[in-house]
């Protein structure tokens, strides 16, 4: 199970999926062909056939990653160091993945090094959804592109509900709806709104998961419903009744001059600290250390994790 943790004064508490079975029980053996394979459909439309180097915010196990393979470097980010090492046990440890342990709030990049960035079924954990989107346009180059996911409270289900008074919230109104712990839904224009105000131009919205009903799902065949998804899908730039919605937006935002001695080809990352928001970082065997604040971001195992202070 997942749970809450707060990991830096001033940061909004996470999700922390640390010792999680979700990709086994959620995926694997929870019933979820359907979501699964509609989601590589709305990717495959969304995502630019190729790229240098893309950041997958809340990469989890490593679910979509082999779904970016026309993008020459990926970088994996998640806040559970259990969950990044089994996406080393997923993935090829080569030079082409970079797994990265921190707070979606606090990346840890220089900016504008990124083509592209992906966040699937993250953002609903959420507390400040605009700062987390904020972060990514930071980290995207201009005209980078964006393929964000989120949980939509303007389903279907929730308005035939909310009209039968069977719920107290209203599908309607732009405010987030958070019906577990740390687990939001969010109106599509609200989603839109924080996209602009971070930068962003939305392109292209696709609605995913028409037929997320248990009866249908055991009854009529996977692939027809497969094929239905893929046709509605194409009514996300009309309305948004699906409980999950795809976007595609890209940056808009001004170009930053790194500092001469930050530029660096892509295949080496130029790291931030996430406490200071100095770059760039030192080597210093497995660590990286922030000459600014001279805190200490270790290496474990191949993984940059930069959850907690150093020093």
């Amino acid at each position: 199970m997942a749970s809450s943790k707060s990991p830096a004064s001033g940061s909004p508490p996470v999700i922390d999926y640390e010792g999680s079975d979700y990709q086994s029980t959620f995926w694997e053996k929870g019933g979820r062909d359907y979501e699964d394979q509609v989601e590589a459909v709305a990717l495959r439309r969304l995502l630019p056939a190729a790229g240098k180097l893309l950041l997958e915010v809340g990469a989890g196990a490593g679910r979509n990653t082999p779904r970016y393979g026309g993008f020459e470097r990926v970088v994996l980010l998640d806040y559970s160091l259990s969950q990044l090492r089994l996406a080393q046990e997923r993935l090829d440890r080569g030079e082409r993945y970079v797994f990265v342990a921190a707070d979606a709030y606090r990346l840890p990049f220089a900016p504008r090094q990124f083509d592209a960035a992906t966040m699937i079924r993250t953002l609903h954990h959420m507390v400040e959804p605009q700062r987390a989107l904020g972060q990514v346009g930071e980290a995207l180059q201009p005209g980078g592109v964006f393929i964000l996911e989120y949980a939509n409270k303007h389903n279907l289900k929730a308005i035939l509900r909310y009209a039968l008074r069977r719920q107290d919230w209203s599908p309607f109104s732009l405010e987030p709806v958070e019906f577990a712990d740390l687990n939001f839904d969010f109106h599509p224009q609200a989603v839109q709104n924080w996209l602009k105000a971070c930068g962003f131009a939305v392109e292209r919205q696709l609605t995913v998961s028409h037929f997320r009903i248990g009866l249908l799902k055991r009854w009529l065949p996977l692939r027809l419903l497969v094929a239905l998804d893929a046709l509605a899908q194409w009514s996300g730039d009309s309305w948004q009744l699906s409980p999950s919605v795809f976007v595609r937006a890209r940056s808009v935002g001004q170009d930053v001059i790194l500092p001469q001695d930050a530029i660096l080809p892509y295949k080496k990352l130029t790291f931030r600290c996430p406490a200071c928001e100095h770059y760039p970082l030192d080597e210093a065997g497995e660590s990286l250390l922030c000459s600014a604040c001279a805190r200490s971001w270790p290496i474990r195992e191949g993984i940059y994790d930069f959850r907690e202070h150093g020093g």
